[in-house]
């Protein structure tokens, strides 16, 4: 039986979903971590010092079925059991208008965002229904998408918006085997994605203007609060954003 509790980060090697893996690992967390270079997980391993000896790292790529029941089989031997999933790994794709989107790039966000999100919620949902004490928490990255879009953004923000439909299914099914889900919808998060809203990002009006963003900790920390509630209580949504970014009023 592990010491601690046991969560599972994809994305995990870098920006949110490293700030979520350390904000955990200080929590007294241990912590497996999924993403697709295995020298990015290296790295937020040596990030969190001291607790690093609390990770296991797994080469993953969420779209592939056969990597995500590896990811959790390496859980299952590792800890024996799975209390948090953090379903964070995803891409976007090329800022284009909707007749130009290339279907590789609608296919590969699909897979990504959508396929890797369920394939990583079922094999969590299986051990924590099975495990003794049953139960755990998943929470999905949704963004502040899945609300509205940016221009240019169809496969991206149709992928956030079916999370949506997701969390509240699994909301919905946890229920009888006390798994809870919640969403964590996230605003310009400072990280190597957001980069280029510094220089300006296109705006729903024509223009182009630089977006404020807010340190990427703050989306770790509310991770951090959403996982430590007991599973009787849950944030069903949460949105944490840079205050003055245009989401409210945005179009």
């Amino acid at each position: 039986m592990a010491e601690s509790k046991i969560a599972v980060v994809t994305g995990a090697g870098s920006g949110v979903g490293r700030a979520a893996a350390l904000s955990l690992l200080g929590a007294g967390w241990s912590v497996a971590l999924a993403g697709r270079r295995a020298d990015a997980l290296e790295a937020t391993i040596a990030a969190a010092g001291e607790h690093g000896s609390r990770c296991l790292a797994v080469t993953t790529d969420v779209s592939e079925p056969e990597a995500v029941n590896a990811l959790f089989a390496a859980v299952q031997e590792r800890w024996g059991r799975c209390d948090l999933l953090f379903n964070n790994a995803g891409r976007g794709s090329p800022a284009v208008d909707v007749d130009e989107i290339a279907l590789e790039d609608w296919f590969g966000t699909v897979a990504a965002n959508l396929n890797g999100a369920f394939l990583c919620a079922q094999a969590a949902f299986r051990m924590m229904k099975h495990q003794d004490p049953r139960g755990g928490r998943i929470i999905n990255n949704g963004s502040i998408s899945a609300h509205a879009p940016r221009p240019f953004s169809a496969p991206y923000t149709a992928t956030k918006h079916a999370i949506t439909g997701l969390t509240k299914s699994l909301s919905l099914d946890g229920r009888r085997w006390d798994i809870a889900c919640g969403q964590l919808d996230i605003g310009n998060a400072a990280t190597e994605m957001t980069q280029r809203m510094t220089n300006g990002v296109p705006q729903a009006n024509g223009t182009t203007m630089v977006e404020p963003r807010m340190d990427v900790r703050h989306v770790g920390e509310a991770v951090l609060h959403m996982a430590s509630l007991p599973l009787e209580a849950n944030v069903q949504f949460m949105t944490v954003m840079a205050t003055k970014m245009p989401f409210v009023g945005r179009g």
